[in-house]
């Protein structure tokens, strides 16, 4: 009992650390010399970087996110931990993005590191969630609505699994904990949408 409680801790500690890594940040500071914290939304996500230093940021910025997501669950399973701390471990860098202990519990959304662990739990349903976020944003041009697409679809993505017996329930967990996270942190957004005043992709 002493072990598994050990290694749930060790995972869950491990998925927020590796979530915490504010590449974002580090992105922005490096092409552009500046603080990503202080421009647009303030946000470290791909779209905030887009703003603060251009689409080749942005994107090193959203495959280094997704990354942390899918690196949290390898290391789950590389632990040999069920599959529920593979989905807790992927939740928990989602948390550790969004709240960086590195930038005093600032970060992201979370939607590029809940893909990534999705992708690490069920290659199959992750992937699918890339063109439901690409022709989201490209239809709506407001990156935070592709961002709630992919929380929504998420958790229904495993449920579909799972009732065919393709994955197991726990990984549900990921789903639906990370749908919170992300809505959790796009509550400003949501709010800018409802008055018509949110920022729109800068194509």
């Amino acid at each position: 009992m002493l072990a598994e409680i050990g290694l749930w801790l060790i995972v869950l500690v491990a998925g927020y650390l590796l979530g915490s890594i504010p590449v974002g940040f580090l992105v922005v500071r490096l092409f552009r010399g500046a603080d990503v914290r202080q421009i647009g939304s303030g946000r470290t996500g791909g779209t905030n970087v887009l703003r603060a230093a251009g689409w080749g940021a942005a994107i090193v910025t959203g495959l280094g996110d997704v990354l942390k997501g899918a690196a949290a669950v390898y290391l789950a399973r590389a632990l040999n931990g069920p599959p529920l701390v593979q989905a807790l471990a992927g939740s928990a860098a989602v948390a550790g993005h969004n709240y960086s202990l590195f930038l005093g519990l600032r970060g992201g959304a979370g939607t590029a590191p809940s893909m990534g662990g999705a992708i690490a739990l069920w290659p199959v349903g992750g992937l699918l969630a890339i063109p439901v976020l690409v022709a989201v944003a490209f239809l709506t041009r407001y990156a935070s609505v592709a961002s709630i697409a992919v929380a929504l679809f998420l958790p229904l993505a495993f449920a579909a699994g799972a009732a065919r017996d393709v994955i197991p329930w726990a990984y549900e967990a990921h789903g639906l904990l990370t749908a919170i996270l992300i809505l959790w942190a796009l509550r400003p957004n949501i709010r800018r949408l409802l008055r018509g005043e949110e920022r729109r992709i800068p194509w």
